[in-house]
């Protein structure tokens, strides 16, 4: 395996297409199977939500698996945030397929918002931000205080997202939960990564 300087890096598009793809495809094939079900295709399940759930899922687990697939492919190198991301999908989406119970897949994001955050919260208490260990490549320049705050940014960004989700799966119909979910997540961690921007340029990142 070349050394982590030499690998191959995606491009824009691919990088795009491995992060959203699978979610993107996880809401359109549960919008699907909720139409199935209620064009009679589906008998075997129980209601419409468990119909968006079970084929939506179905699609989610096998396009994250094909997505890590074709990382490694290029790559030859697997991020442990991908790996524990989708041996996590894997977990929850089989519960959900076998069970047919919907609130597994919905836990699923709760358990990444809350590993992620415990990770970015211990390294700040051991004095070894986390992700500057992750992506210190990514951000050259960036200020050992820098690295700190953005640490720390982050942390508490995941917290709030545990949280969203956990009022979210509770006090919402499916429906309602998988558009928070695929579209206002998305756009949440969009708006918060540019937000960072002004953080970054204090605490001396160099931008070519």
């Amino acid at each position: 395996m070349p050394p982590a300087a030499e690998r191959p890096e995606l491009s824009t598009t691919a990088r795009m297409a491995v992060n959203f793809g699978p979610l993107l495809l996880f809401f359109g094939a549960s919008k699907l199977g909720k139409n199935l079900f209620e064009a009679g295709r589906l008998p075997g399940l129980a209601d419409a939500e468990v119909a968006s759930a079970v084929v939506g899922t179905a699609v989610f687990v096998v396009a994250s698996i094909a997505a890590a697939l074709f990382h490694w492919a290029k790559t030859r190198h697997l991020p442990a945030a991908m790996l524990f991301t989708t041996v996590i999908v894997v977990l929850f989406g089989g519960l959900t397929i076998w069970l047919q119970d919907k609130a597994f897949i919905q836990l699923k994001p709760t358990i990444i918002y809350g590993v992620f955050a415990a990770l970015l919260f211990g390294g700040l208490l051991t004095g070894r931000p986390t992700l500057q260990l992750v992506m210190g490549d990514a951000l050259p320049g960036l200020s050992e205080r820098g690295w700190r705050l953005l640490t720390r940014n982050w942390a508490l960004f995941f917290v709030a997202l545990l949280a969203a989700n956990e009022a979210a799966r509770r006090l919402l119909g499916y429906d309602d939960w998988l558009s928070f979910k695929v579209w206002g997540v998305t756009i949440a961690i969009f708006a918060f990564t540019m937000a960072q921007g002004p953080l970054l340029a204090r605490h001396g990142l160099k931008l070519d």
